[in-house]
């Protein structure tokens, strides 16, 4: 057996303090450490002082307006993602490197590339972590894996130990400190990284064994202006339930409709979480990850965007574990729904400079989907009672409350925009080649349930503990470990 690797130190103080601080310092108004800033603060209280004394003064009026508007904003979103599809199925933004390509280019012309996998206390997933590592098709020499795994997680470091394959693959102990995050143990990796190009892989992830080589060719081609290329996220358990069929659509709609969509009218890219490949240069002078935010990858795309960098959509898939049990993805869900509404908070609290930046295309994308798309799964609770109130009961205080005009623009949000988001699941079934997943998409309803808690309690969360990261717990789909998910990361 190969010799294993010694255990890299668990660093310098310095080296801690630039995976917390690091963006903090180099662009303190682009950091979550601060959900509000003063006039957030104070703009907010004085709105809802504002609305509770209308709503003394003039209830009706005041609900009809707030109506009025959350229909308006329905209405846009639903608008937004059918532009998206429409640009998105003239194919012409993704980036296809073919095997041949991929594999023409000889070793020694291949970039270091450095593959960061956090995980905490998942040592069931390690071995089959190994195996697909092992499968990429990239010269050991010019890898540089680094597996982040937390001090106090004394079961997950013990099993990597025990399968370690080689000196390319390093074990990086990350100190215990706040906060808790994905982000923070990335960017304690970055510190010790030696890569030209570097991506994020889960520890369940199963990567097309090209994907390194079509990134680094893909890169070469399209030249300095693109820094990130992105790279379709699906599922390898998808007929375990339902819920994972529910998932691997949502997935599907996500990266093969309304990314490449935003890709292909010039608009910023939330960035998926893994398998995001990025110029290790230009990832620095951002500061890295945001490890105060939940959602850091799609906030990095954010600023990506703001600074003019372009983001692209590789041709190649990484297959996840789709989550199987219902608590586990509402807190996976959730944790996403928070990060979106704070990544839209941190870059609406300068409105004037990211117009300035992001232009009016990247500020449609913020508005109607970073933050449309948490708001309207909030939403869509109190509007499901309100209809089915009306259906069950009649009150006249229901009709009062949708004035003519926007009672007709709800009616179109309810009929045609419901009919569209099942359309778009029904396409994604059509696009994977998956006859047998009609039916889940004709109860995608259901799920849009399922959304609407997670919306709540990120909105919860939101208030009470923004940078708290609720551990997804991996490897349900093994007969060993269908256990309830557990909790961690805590802020």
């Amino acid at each position: 057996m190969t010799a294993l690797p010694d255990e890299m130190e668990p660093g310098t103080d310095l080296n801690l303090a630039r995976s917390i601080h690091g963006l903090r310092e180099l662009w303190p108004d682009q950091s979550a450490h601060i959900v509000l800033t003063r006039w957030q603060r104070a703009a907010l209280v004085i709105a809802m002082l504002a609305l509770a004394a209308a709503l003394l003064q003039w209830t009706i009026g005041t609900l009809q307006i707030l109506i009025a508007g959350i229909t308006v904003l329905y209405a846009g979103a639903i608008t937004f993602r059918i532009a998206l599809v429409w640009a998105a199925s003239r194919r012409e933004h993704r980036v296809t490197v073919t095997d041949e390509e991929a594999r023409a280019v000889g070793d020694d012309d291949l970039p270091v590339y450095t593959v960061l996998v956090p995980a905490y206390r998942e040592p069931q997933v390690i071995g089959l972590l190994m195996d697909h590592l092992a499968a990429l098709e990239y010269p050991a020499a010019k890898l540089d894996v680094q597996l982040l795994l937390e001090a106090d997680d004394q079961e997950t470091i013990a099993a990597a130990r025990a399968v370690l394959p080689g000196p390319h693959v390093k074990l990086v102990i990350v100190p215990p400190a706040h906060p808790r995050t994905k982000p923070k143990a990335c960017n304690y990796g970055l510190q010790l990284a030696r890569g030209e190009l570097v991506t994020i892989y889960d520890a369940e992830d199963r990567p097309d064994p090209l994907q390194l080589r079509r990134a680094a060719v893909a890169f070469d081609r399209l030249g300095p202006t693109y820094v990130c290329l992105q790279a379709e996220l699906g599922y390898f358990n998808t007929d375990q339930n339902r819920i994972t069929r529910w998932f691997t659509l949502d997935y599907a709609t996500w990266f093969r409709s309304l990314l490449p969509g935003l890709v292909a009218l010039g608009m910023p890219i939330p960035l998926g979480g893994t398998s995001n490949h990025l110029r290790m240069a230009i990832l620095r002078r951002l500061g890295a990850w945001d490890p105060f935010n939940v959602t850091e990858d799609a906030d990095l795309g954010i600023r990506l965007a703001r600074l003019g960098y372009r983001v692209g959509v590789l041709d190649s898939v990484t297959l996840e574990e789709a989550n199987s049990d219902f608590i586990n993805w509402v807190k996976q869900r959730s944790r996403w729904y928070k990060g979106y509404l704070l990544t839209w908070l941190i870059h609406m609290r300068a409105p004037m400079r990211s117009t300035r930046q992001l232009t009016w295309r990247g500020l449609l994308c913020l508005n109607l989907f970073v933050a449309g798309t948490p708001l309207t799964a909030l939403l869509n609770t109190v509007f499901w009672a309100m209809t089915a109130l009306w259906f069950v009961a009649r009150p006249a205080t229901v009709q009062t409350l949708f004035d003519t005009p926007f009672y007709y623009v709800g009616l179109v949000c309810l009929v045609f925009g419901n009919a569209v988001v099942v359309y778009l699941n029904v396409l994604a079934v059509h696009q994977m080649g998956r006859p047998d997943l009609l039916m889940t998409a004709l109860l995608s309803p259901v799920y849009w349930v399922m959304a609407s808690i997670a919306g709540a309690k990120a909105a919860l969360q939101l208030c009470f503990n923004p940078s708290y990261w609720e551990k997804t717990t991996h490897g349900l789909h093994l007969p060993a470990a269908r256990q309830p998910a557990e909790q961690a990361h805590a802020d």
